[in-house]
């Protein structure tokens, strides 16, 4: 009678990812019945195989690992499976990372040890002492299996009739490890770039020739929601919001609301539209070698060996600050040595800074003397405490304030022409509505996410030289614009000619035309406009902070 009893308690725990994705998911009715049957019939006949249960149990560990990490998934971002985009996170996350998004989870990793480990931990120890399953009940629960599997079949082709359902998107666990392929041939990609691209030239046939430094700060989990200077109510940006010549884009959105694919968009000419030219072209510091400028590449992001990494070092001069410093160093060591670079390059420069801006966890971004809204001590990342999680945020954003404002007042005293853009990468939820979303990377965006800041800034040398580009700046401000400007921003503000160059992209262009359908980047990169990825809270969210929705 155990070994029954285990049987149908195997089952249970098998089909339980399931059970909740239900829940969870926007699929049909149809779709979610297929959901739960046919891999209910497919786990009940292979249980069936053998006589020992507890071994037929164990062969299941990957369908027991897969759910249990999609039980997580679903804690964090309350909806989605386990998707490409993440899988390539636990490539590219550093072990430090690892670390603090473990301890902002740790109520699901609890919860899924509570549900796996006694049953698995039984299994294994009882697995060479346990009694048989008679033949008659193996031979009973195989016809089960296969009633089960006839019934969900008619029904899993009447759900496929929807456009609302596809195989390898809704049905548990097939999506996942469709998205596992998916992740693997990303990373092989990414390892290869190298290659791939290695014949790519932009064919400069122009540049600018004075002694210009051109700046590109990318920011990390900077959400424009929280920033003073794009309407904030508390003084996040005491610094920038006191400097005139400091240009403010209220209404841009990221396309991708993950570091791994952001950051090309911005330092290349991928687009939602267009990223997988990504493999087979260079980027924003390669154009800027080409036409003669001095490069470097500084970065207080860890190493991970993705397309951000290998951007990056395309530069002639690289610094990853984590190569040589351990723990954790905050983005203000950057500013002794970005002066240096400053001081070292009197010809035409480029100068891309990667800061670590307010990555999660929040209260570790900053010294304890600038934590400026208190309590800002993180306890746990709950909707409870969200107002510490907001204190500690907000005092990410002054850090970042005060790293740009530094750079500017830099840049004003070397007396060169000086231009300086600033874009997050993507943004952040913390509990921001009824979904109680926390985090970024989610498998379906939020506004939270999404919204990001962007600032432009040139010297009174750089506007005397080139006052058709700063004017476009100006004039633009108050436009719809996406993180694609980025790139072709970055050619206009060099004076960089090439057939590779939109200037209807381009912020300091007065060729500029913003897109009234901007495009979001999905977890298996095809492009989508926001009806196709926004719930209706982001909606009334971009309605409250006047940001356009199509």
């Amino acid at each position: 009678m155990r070994q029954k009893i285990l049987f149908f308690l195997y089952l249970a725990i098998l089909i339980l990812p399931n059970i909740l994705l239900c829940y969870t998911e926007s699929i049909t009715p149809w779709g979610k019945v297929a959901l739960v049957m046919l891999p209910l019939g497919i786990y009940w006949r292979i249980m069936s195989i053998s006589r020992k249960v507890n071994k037929t149990y164990l062969w299941m560990f990957p369908i027991l690992f897969l759910g249990a990490f999609n039980i997580v998934i679903g804690y964090l971002f309350g909806k989605g499976v386990v998707a490409v985009d993440m899988w390539l996170n636990l490539a590219t996350t550093s072990v430090g990372e690892a670390s603090e998004m473990l301890t902002q989870i740790y109520p699901a990793v609890i919860a899924v040890c509570i549900i796996y480990l006694p049953t698995l931990t039984y299994a294994i120890w009882r697995r060479k002492k346990e009694p048989f399953l008679s033949t008659i009940f193996l031979r009973l629960q195989r016809r089960v299996s296969y009633v089960i599997m006839g019934i969900s079949l008619p029904i899993l082709m009447i759900a496929m009739q929807s456009d609302r359902y596809a195989f390898l998107d809704d049905m548990f666990p097939v999506n996942v490890c469709y998205n596992f392929k998916l992740a693997v041939g990303r990373e092989i990609a990414s390892m290869r770039y190298t290659e791939t691209s290695k014949d790519f030239k932009f064919d400069i046939t122009a540049s600018d020739t004075l002694p210009e430094v051109i700046v590109m700060v990318i920011g990390e989990t900077s959400r424009a929601h929280n920033w003073q200077i794009c309407g904030y109510e508390r003084p996040t940006n005491p610094e920038l919001s006191k400097m005139p010549d400091v240009v403010v884009y209220r209404d841009c959105m990221s396309q991708s609301n993950t570091t791994h694919k952001s950051v090309p968009i911005i330092l290349s000419q991928a687009s939602a539209e267009d990223f997988d030219t990504l493999l087979y072209s260079k980027g924003i510091i390669q154009a800027y070698n080409e036409a003669g400028f001095s490069t470097v590449f500084l970065s207080n992001e860890p190493r991970n060996h993705s397309f951000n990494d290998h951007l990056g070092e395309e530069a002639k001069q690289i610094l990853f600050l984590r190569d040589s410093l351990s723990g954790d160093p905050k983005d203000t060591l950057l500013l002794p040595i970005f002066e240096r670079h400053l001081k070292e390059s009197p010809k035409r420069t480029l100068i891309v800074v990667h800061t670590y801006g307010s990555h999660s966890t929040y209260d570790e971004r900053y010294d304890r003397s600038q934590a400026y809204f208190q309590p800002d001590d993180i306890v746990k990342a709950t909707k409870e405490y969200r107002d510490v999680l907001v204190n500690a945020y907000d005092n990410t954003i002054r850090l970042t304030d005060h790293l740009l404002a530094s750079f500017i007042r830099q840049l004003q005293a070397s007396g060169r022409p000086a231009a300086l853009l600033y874009i997050s990468d993507h943004g952040e939820d913390i509990f921001d509505d009824d979904r109680n979303i926390y985090l970024h990377a989610s498998p379906s965006p939020s506004y939270w996410q999404l919204h990001v800041p962007l600032i432009a800034w040139t010297s009174k040398e750089y506007t005397a030289a080139y006052p058709e580009r700063v004017q476009a700046i100006h004039k633009n401000r108050r436009l719809a614009v996406q993180n694609d400007c980025i790139f072709h921003t970055l050619l206009t503000l060099g004076g960089i000619q090439t057939k590779y160059a939109k200037p209807e992209l381009s912020i300091a262009s007065p060729q500029f035309k913003e897109k009234t359908q901007r495009k979001y980047l999905t977890d298996h990169n095809k492009p989508v406009t926001f009806d196709r990825c926004f719930m209706q809270q982001d909606f009334d969210a971009m309605k409250e902070h006047g940001i356009r929705t199509h």
